[in-house]
């Protein structure tokens, strides 16, 4: 008769099952002039192999919640990102300001080297203001 019920009915419907075992009882006791009073389900032994085969399926059930939590972690976390692009993509200042931070970010250890490539667009202006107008040579800068 228990073994007819999954785990979680013998802890929820106790009550039930209890009736369903004095039913089966009765039936079997009454041609012989037998009444049992009560029966009522106090305590069930589970084989070792069941109580291993429960702890591996609460151990998947954890693993998957782990999974989705994880997963909607990082999908909030690639719309955060797209929202940051789609500013930072409105402000040329933004990402060059963006990109500095993460540098600044990476460098706080003060074995860290950083190679920091300029784009020549950036350094183009101080460029133009080194060479000479129209000489074409470059002209020293005082204090630099």
């Amino acid at each position: 008769m228990l073994g007819q019920h999954s785990l979680d009915d013998l802890l929820a419907k106790r009550e039930n099952i209890n009736q369903d075992l004095q039913k089966i009882i009765d039936q079997q006791t009454e041609p012989w002039g037998i009444k049992v009073g009560a029966v009522e389900v106090k305590d069930v032994e589970l084989p070792q192999a069941m109580q291993r085969a429960i702890a591996r399926q609460a151990e998947a059930e954890r693993e998957k919640r782990a999974k989705i939590i994880a997963a909607e972690g990082e999908l909030a976390a690639a719309q955060k990102l797209a929202d940051a692009a789609k500013v930072i993509s409105t402000q040329p200042a933004a990402l060059a300001l963006r990109y500095m931070q993460t540098l600044i970010d990476i460098g706080t250890d003060k074995t860290t080297t950083i190679v920091f490539p300029i784009p020549v667009e950036l350094i183009k202006p101080t460029l133009e203001a080194v060479r000479g107008v129209g000489n074409g040579t470059a002209t020293a800068v005082p204090g630099r």
